[in-house]
């Protein structure tokens, strides 16, 4: 009664509608049941006034309306009998003198699958099929329903259908395998469309990535029976990128091969990107894509990342490449000219990695170094001529050794050094003038006593030799012309005037030196009468030997010019005469 109740009140209001009119009949045009379930066919059905039958009777027909076509009787209720598939499988459950052929169908199969027709027999010629039928639908399973997309971190529903057209079995409705699912709650309703009904449970849940591709289920029982029933549906969640796997950050050695792999996990795939500095390096709409870097070298150095989008949002990584590599030639000052006096800084830069240490070396000695660092500066508050030549600027890692030079040139006024002396010769005195300047200097000796100045312009007296910042200059004088007292060196150039008198480094000729011209003198007065006591001692030995020898020696010591020119013969022949004995 109850099921009547809530299946025909509409039924009465169509049937209504039309009463009296003419032959009419009303039942759900689609119905569903599960195998081995029943289902109640609801059915009213009218005819026209002026038929008053005394019986009312009726036949429900399997697949065609047409009696002539022999279809399978599924029930004739005058003799309450059916065809062999249908026998004892099927009641009426309407009254049909009350215009109610509803019929009930147990332990359905797939074989009752089809079309259903009523056909009224009022007696006589008063019989009629309607051409109204509803067709019924055998199901294995309940219908899950999905949402056309699923997006992970929107409230989802899913919906299972279970037809509820049996008054003799209720469905009881469970959700299965929903292990997993965030914030999930389960209600249920019935819902009637065209007389047929069906209890649809509703499954809410905040999917995320996890669930894509989980299963979901919905299992229908019915009460005292084993009647079990299941349908499935798998869930194709949607959601924004997630970067699952990316290369740690890491050093290579420069020059060699590197790939870096980024796998995404979304749906539906993503474009995956490697970008450097925002610059595109590759793209690929993937779930995974590998940026190989065949050669590398310091250019390559930096931050690497990975990004992958959908519609459904963007993600991104971070990696981080350090290329190892030997210093970069330095690069140094150029050559400097400075003058003597000035403050002059040199720079150093270079790049590696590490950060090399770097050293300025003049004459392989280090003047200045830093640990890990790429620039060098080494100050020189005042350069003399000792920082003058050519400076060494190196880097070192352990990958490897670079080095540049550069020359600082200091200009510097002359300076004089020890080599400069005079010396006395048997037959010349020299005098040789060694100077150090930046330029050459202009070098001049003077004889203050004679008013004498010479330079290298004056070849028969002065020559040179240059070697590098050093120039020696050397006078040349014949010993017969005298012993200066006093040689100065002058030297001079754009920066400076210098003079410096020039000793004579001999001990013997420092007495000629020091005696001076009144000595010279009065030696050469003792010279003279002990020659002249030596030739006259030669002369009383001679005597008996010759009187013509005597003559000729006496008149010679007489002449004054004579005796000057023979002095040194006269030494030279006694010194002889010496040796001899």
């Amino acid at each position: 009664m109850v099921w009547t109740q809530r299946v025909f009140p509409l039924l009465w209001i169509l049937i209504e509608g039309s009463s009296g009119k003419h032959w009419a009949a009303w039942m759900p045009q689609s119905m569903s049941a599960f195998t081995e379930s029943c289902v109640a066919i609801p059915c009213r059905f009218d005819f026209p006034e002026e038929i008053q039958p005394s019986a009312v009777h009726g036949i429900w027909y399997f697949n065609s309306p047409y009696p002539k076509n022999f279809p399978p009787v599924v029930l004739k209720s005058k003799t309450n009998t059916a065809h062999e598939i249908y026998m004892g499988r099927t009641k009426m459950l309407g009254d049909l003198n009350e215009k109610n052929c509803s019929i009930q169908i147990d332990r359905l199969s797939s074989e009752v699958q089809g079309k259903y027709y009523f056909r009224t027999d009022l007696g006589g010629y008063n019989q009629y099929t309607f051409s109204e039928h509803a067709n019924l639908h055998i199901i294995d399973e309940p219908y899950v329903l999905s949402p056309n997309m699923i997006v992970s971190g929107s409230e989802t529903e899913l919906t299972c259908l279970v037809p509820d057209n049996c008054p003799d079995m209720k469905p009881s409705v469970t959700w299965i395998e929903i292990e997993g699912l965030e914030h999930h709650s389960a209600y249920a309703r019935l819902e009637e469309s065209d007389g047929s009904w069906t209890h649809i449970s509703t499954l809410k849940f905040l999917p995320s990535y996890k669930n894509n591709g989980q299963r979901l289920g919905c299992k229908v029982n019915y009460l005292e029976t084993e009647l079990e029933y299941k349908g499935y549906v798998t869930m194709d969640v949607k959601y924004a990128p997630r970067i699952i796997d990316i290369n740690s950050s890491t050093e290579i050695t420069e020059g060699t091969q590197v790939a870096f792999v980024c796998v995404v996990d979304s749906n539906p795939v993503s474009r995956i990107m490697w970008l450097k500095e925002d610059v595109l390096l590759k793209e690929d709409y993937s779930q995974n894509l590998t940026l190989e870097l065949e050669y590398v070298t310091f250019n390559h150095d930096g931050i690497y990342i990975c990004v992958a989008e959908n519609e459904h949002g963007r993600s991104n990584k971070s990696m981080g490449l350090a290329v190892m590599y030997a210093p970069w030639k330095p690069s140094v000052n150029a050559s400097i000219i400075a003058i003597e006096g000035e403050s002059v800084t040199i720079m150093c830069n270079t790049q590696g990695n590490p950060d090399p240490t770097i050293s300025i070396i003049k004459d392989k000695q280090v003047l200045n170094s830093v640990i890990f660092e790429n620039e060098l500066v080494l100050e020189i508050p005042s350069v003399t001529h000792e920082h003058d030549g050519e400076y060494w600027c190196t880097a070192e890692n352990p990958y490897g050794q670079s080095n540049s030079s550069f020359n600082l040139t200091v200009v510097f006024s002359p300076l004089f050094l020890p080599e400069s002396k005079c010396s006395v010769s048997k037959d010349t005195i020299q005098c040789m003038c060694t100077v150090k300047s930046n330029p050459d200097p202009v070098i001049v000796f003077e004889i203050p006593e004679r008013n004498l100045s010479l330079s290298e312009l004056d070849l028969e007296f002065v020559h040179s030799q240059r070697n590098g910042y050093m120039v020696s200059s050397i006078l040349t004088l014949q010993k017969d012309t005298g012993i200066p007292q006093v040689v100065l060196c002058i030297a001079s150039n754009l920066y400076g005037r210098k003079a410096q008198e020039l000793l004579f480094h001999d001990s013997s000729k420092l007495v000629w030196a020091k005696i001076g011209p009144v000595g010279a003198v009065v030696v050469f007065v003792i010279l003279v009468a002990v020659g002249g006591y030596m030739i006259k001692t030669r002369e009383k030995k001679n005597l008996t030997e010759s009187s013509s020898f005597i003559q000729t020696e006496t008149s010679t010591s007489h002449n004054g010019q004579g005796n000057k020119k023979n002095l040194g013969k006269v030494e030279s022949g006694e010194i002889c005469s010496l040796e001899r004995k």
